[in-house]
């Protein structure tokens, strides 16, 4: 029985008079009755509907989006007014998994804060798509990264080697005109250190984010912080090149922690804290080592060294930008008004910083290493 069947039999059955009401107790009979295809997360949220309701009804149109697998705004208010209902430790009990579906559970206890929303995404994730944009940048940057090393014979601190400095991926100030470098300098990394930390956090953290809350926003996030991390230094530090996707990947991992952060009490992800402790401890010890680059290389270069105000930028977009994109990891993010006010904000510093690139430089007579 397709969803237009079932809901027509259901509107028939049980709302003969159009009240736009139904027992919920009926219907879970109907459902038992006819062994009507309902995913059992959706049995449970149709409780929780039935408990939020003062005389134990599910508003007809709830009942559409739930079979529908559409979640509006007054039916997320009514499961959260009867969440309570929810089995709190279902997907945790759940027997028989398989290999993939016990990872799916633990992405979904991983980045979910409230069990309402683990049930949901659980019973309604699907392999296809998969999570191909962190795999796929993570990739192209092992890639990218294997052939300059090949080809330079340098594993590490490759940025010292002039020939390096030329790609034309890399972000040099004296290029600023060429815009694609405000982007593609993420491909580029200083070394094999650099780039293993970023690959690792980018599989870790961001492939469970896409999976969860998918391509569209966690590529947005991503490449906003890559975006403002060099925008940020040619307006901070105005001399100095830029490569590596650090920017990116403390947008992903700053929005992330402090989602974990603002929603301690219902995350059930193990370890939270020492997890959370240790990966302040990793991005701290890669900004500090950044810092060091800068101002104090260990080897004479012809030219500054990569800045490490990426590194702070992206994670200022993670919290900002972050937290509005991850609060609600099915709510369209043009019904969000805070969305709008963020989104305003970043464009005002993207017109910002083109202005500033464009006539900055120029008047305030900065004056720029010439490009290698």
């Amino acid at each position: 029985m397709d969803r237009s069947s079932l809901l027509q039999l259901i509107q028939e059955q049980l709302d003969p008079e159009n009240t736009g009401f139904i027992g919920a107790d009926t219907f879970a009979g109907l459902v038992h009755r006819h062994e009507l295809p309902l995913d059992p997360a959706k049995l449970d949220m149709l409780v929780a509907l039935a408990q939020s309701n003062e005389r134990g009804q599910v508003c007809y149109q709830e009942l559409v989006d739930l079979i529908s697998s559409k979640r509006s705004s007054s039916f997320k208010r009514a499961i959260a007014n009867g969440q309570r209902a929810l089995p709190q430790d279902g997907l945790l009990d759940e027997p028989g998994l398989g290999v993939y579906k016990r990872f799916v559970r633990y992405v979904a206890y991983e980045i979910l804060p409230r069990e309402v929303d683990r049930h949901w995404y659980f019973y309604r994730h699907r392999s296809c798509p998969p999570p191909v944009f962190m795999a796929s940048v993570t990739l192209a940057q092992i890639i990218v990264f294997l052939c300059y090393g090949a080809r330079l014979n340098k594993w590490v601190l490759q940025t010292y080697h002039p020939e390096y400095m030329k790609s034309p991926l890399v972000y040099h100030p004296g290029h600023r005109a060429r815009a694609w470098r405000f982007l593609t300098y993420m491909f580029m990394h200083v070394g094999l250190e650099q780039l293993g930390f970023n690959a690792l956090l980018q599989l870790m953290i961001g492939v469970p984010l896409e999976m969860v809350h998918g391509l569209l926003r966690i590529s947005l996030l991503y490449l906003a912080g890559v975006l403002a991390g060099s925008l940020t230094v040619s307006i901070t530090d105005m001399r100095a090149p830029v490569v590596g996707g650090s920017g990116g990947v403390y947008a992903l991992c700053s929005a992330h922690l402090a989602n974990v952060v603002m929603n301690w009490a219902g995350m059930r992800c193990p370890y939270k804290l020492l997890r959370m402790v240790l990966a302040l401890v990793c991005m701290s010890s890669e900004v500090g080592r950044a810092v060091w680059l800068r101002f104090s290389p260990p080897l004479p270069a012809s030219g500054p060294q990569p800045s490490f105000m990426a590194h702070l930028a992206g994670a200022v977009v993670g919290v900002s930008m972050g937290l509005t994109i991850l609060r609600s990891y099915e709510e369209r993010l043009r019904d969000q008004c805070g969305w709008w006010v963020v989104l305003l904000a970043y464009g005002t510093f993207l017109l910002f910083a083109i202005f500033w690139n464009i006539f900055a430089y120029d008047l305030l007579g900065a004056h720029i290493p010439p490009p290698p």
